[in-house]
């Protein structure tokens, strides 16, 4: 079994993708309130701040700071994870494996991390979170995606509205 190290240090400043394991599922976004209240239960019991994050039918992209003296974020996943699989209408196992370790059909066993180097690391991520629904040709601009803190960031006037905007105009 292949020994993965994650690189875990406190007050870290991290980017996550997290997928499901059916990659053309739309689970995510058909159940997105369940996984709100995964989030907020999770950030209930063990506190870390969402700095940026989508939410795509199959997968996710966020940037999560983590408290002073705290480092431990492969245990918030695991719970948020299961407080939203379990939360679902059941599916079944899917192999031996999955069974024994009492998994459900819903996720990806890992997760990818990415530790934030510095402020052109994190705005280039930053940027690649807002604008991935765009990438995946889920719409055409950046503000017609609903599952986003782009909105909330327009709001405090870091993004503009048609940030990354398409403009048919431009091509013809």
């Amino acid at each position: 079994m292949p020994n993965f190290r994650r690189h875990y240090s406190e007050h870290g400043l991290y980017f996550f993708t997290v997928a499901l394991l059916n990659r053309q599922s739309d689970l995510l976004v058909k159940h997105i309130d369940l996984l709100k209240q995964s989030f907020r239960t999770e950030q209930a019991k063990s506190p870390f701040s969402i700095k940026a994050l989508v939410v795509l039918p199959d997968h996710l992209h966020t940037i999560w700071q983590l408290p002073p003296n705290e480092h431990d974020y492969s245990l918030r996943w695991r719970r948020i994870k299961a407080h939203f699989s379990y939360r679902l209408p059941k599916s079944k196992v899917i192999n031996q494996s999955r069974l024994q370790k009492k998994e459900l059909e819903i996720w990806q066993r890992r997760f990818w991390e990415h530790s934030i180097r510095d402020d052109e690391d994190f705005k280039n991520h930053f940027d690649y979170i807002h604008y991935n629904p765009v990438k995946h040709g889920l719409v055409k601009n950046v503000d017609d995606w609903p599952y986003s803190t782009f909105h909330f960031y327009v709001t405090k006037n870091i993004y503009p509205e048609d940030w990354a905007y398409y403009s048919k105009d431009e091509y013809e």
